[in-house]
């Protein structure tokens, strides 16, 4: 390690981000797989909105949800992909202390959000299932701006705390981040103190907060399965359950590669550190990537409207 790297210093004016340690020669490769789903994810989200705007029939709670699960994917896309990219093309690896500190926080606030979104759609599901003739009373569309307006709070308020204790340790080890993005654990890490508060916080974001994300979209799909199957014949199953299967593929996008990333970069010291930064990366593309493709693919009444938008310009 260079003496540049090892000199102490408290606050650190850049950080350089490595990419992937270890695959530096495959940059330009990686990148092709990367800017591909970049590109899908950017195209199917924006695709969402654009569709749900134009549909007046799409004007619904549950499309209301979806668009705001669009626009969290967005934005969690672009606070790490554009940076990346340009590790893997130009080698331009450094990123001023503040905007590493604020690509950390749009990173995380965001994922949660994302959970906060899936949860509001989960209750979007048991009331169109369980309580079908109060599902346009309950859910209003005043009501699903404050649970829309709570999820974004909740987000921003419950990641606040993560920046802030970064920004307090004495950074003096050095200023190398061996990653493509700015991570929580990862800049922490960097740290040469005791900085068992922000690893502890971080567990308790991860388990207290998407932990009991996880234990409510539980119950209430509990709750919905019983629905299903008290209905009276197995046409009636299959087509509720139709309406259900589009979100569990998108919870199980987000919460399976999240709690294993999460665990194995904590946990996982005999993991290769190339393959976990892999993952991790790769993680963070896949749900904005699946998304739009899950909902466009499996909802009917979306996939009808694209063609039909289609259809209209072609003639």
């Amino acid at each position: 390690m260079s003496d540049s790297n090892t000199t102490d210093f408290t606050n650190p004016s850049t950080f350089i981000l490595l990419g992937i340690p270890g695959l530096e020669a495959a940059h330009v490769w990686i990148s092709i797989p990367f800017c591909t789903m970049y590109t899908i994810a950017i195209l199917g989200n924006f695709t969402i909105l654009f569709v749900v705007k134009m549909e007046q029939s799409l004007h619904e709670p549950m499309y209301y949800f979806l668009c705001m699960l669009a626009v969290t994917d967005l934005v969690l896309t672009t606070s790490t992909l554009p940076k990346t990219l340009s590790i893997f093309w130009f080698n331009s690896r450094e990123i001023h202390f503040s905007a590493c500190l604020t690509q950390m926080y749009f990173i995380h606030c965001f994922l949660e959000i994302e959970s906060g979104i899936l949860v509001a759609m989960a209750l979007d599901r048991y009331v169109a299932i369980c309580h079908p003739l109060r599902y346009s009373t309950i859910l209003t569309n005043p009501v699903v701006a404050k649970i829309g307006l709570a999820v974004l709070l909740r987000g921003c308020a419950v990641i606040l705390p993560i920046p802030i204790l970064a920004r307090q340790w004495p950074y003096c080890r050095t200023n190398i981040i061996p990653q493509p993005y700015c991570g929580h654990i990862a800049v922490v890490n960097l740290a040469c103190a005791d900085t068992r508060v922000s690893s502890y916080y971080g567990l308790f974001v991860l388990f207290c907060v998407r932990g009991l994300d996880v234990i409510f979209i539980t119950v209430t799909y509990t709750q919905i399965l019983r629905a299903i199957f008290s209905l009276p014949t197995k046409d009636a199953r299959l087509k509720v359950f139709g309406t259900c299967s589009s979100h569990l593929f998108v919870i199980l996008a987000f919460y399976i590669p999240s709690l294993f990333s999460s665990l194995t970069y904590r946990f996982g010291k005999n993991v290769p550190g190339h393959f976990h930064i892999l993952i991790a990366s790769v993680y963070l593309l896949m749900p904005p990537v699946l998304n739009p493709i899950i909902y466009g693919v499996r909802t009917k009444e979306i996939r009808c409207r694209l063609l039909r938008l289609f259809t209209h310009k072609g003639t």
